[in-house]
């Protein structure tokens, strides 16, 4: 019983981390968030209900500038302030914007917010083993090579995750009657909208996939559904 001391009380710290988390995630949401209620969105929403035999789909805004989409781990979806200002500026238009929340809503249908919140404190766990074997035999650089190994995983897994969300848009915005067009030319945008952040990271290190790969895989779907 004492040798699995250590190992239950990471599994209670990963535990422990999930709720602050998803905890923490749900009051900044709720402190900071309003219902999406934009007059040029209202009926893009519509048309998105419809495709999936539903009244209509709800989004939020979260009030804060940068440009995002987010699904929470409680289902719901949200669009930033900072994605509406730009819709306003004419920088980008109403099927962009509805195409990252039917993104945001494939990560719901996928339950990837609720699995990336467990596979995050998964990671933890990972780079505190890792940091403590590592420790031993690699003194000075054993922590680093345990985070940037952890790190390099949880980047791996997102990628995946914009895949799939990325697939089940393109469906839903196809048969809403809105085409993969806006999908492709918002990736296209993303880059400069976000101020070119992904400069100087490794690959493997970014959560997110390369526009240019995003873009084919749509393309991909596309002629495999020209085809059927």
């Amino acid at each position: 019983m004492l040798k699995l001391t250590p190992i239950l009380l990471i599994l209670l710290y990963a535990a422990a981390m999930w709720f602050f988390s998803a905890w923490r995630l749900k009051a900044e949401l709720n402190a900071k968030s309003t219902p999406l209620r934009h007059p040029r969105l209202l009926p893009m929403l519509e048309r998105l209900g419809r495709a999936m035999d539903l009244p209509e789909v709800r989004a939020h805004v979260y009030e804060v500038g940068h440009v995002n989409g987010l699904a929470a781990p409680d289902g719901r979806i949200f669009l930033t302030r900072g994605f509406l200002d730009r819709l306003d500026r004419g920088e980008v238009t109403e099927a962009e914007l509805v195409s990252v929340i039917a993104h945001e809503l494939g990560h719901v249908a996928h339950g990837h917010t609720r699995r990336r919140m467990v596979d995050f404190a998964g990671q933890n766990v990972v780079r505190m083993v890792l940091a403590g074997v590592l420790g031993r035999f690699l003194p000075g650089i054993g922590v680093w090579i345990a985070n940037i190994a952890a790190s390099a995983i949880a980047a791996r897994l997102s990628r995946q995750d914009e895949f799939e969300a990325d697939a089940f848009a393109s469906a839903l915005m196809v048969k809403a009657g809105l085409g993969t067009a806006p999908q492709k030319s918002l990736f296209r945008k993303l880059d400069r909208l976000a101020g070119g952040g992904r400069a100087g990271a490794p690959a493997w290190l970014l959560s997110h996939p390369p526009a240019e790969a995003r873009i084919a895989a749509i393309e991909k779907l596309e002629a495999r559904w020209g085809a059927a």
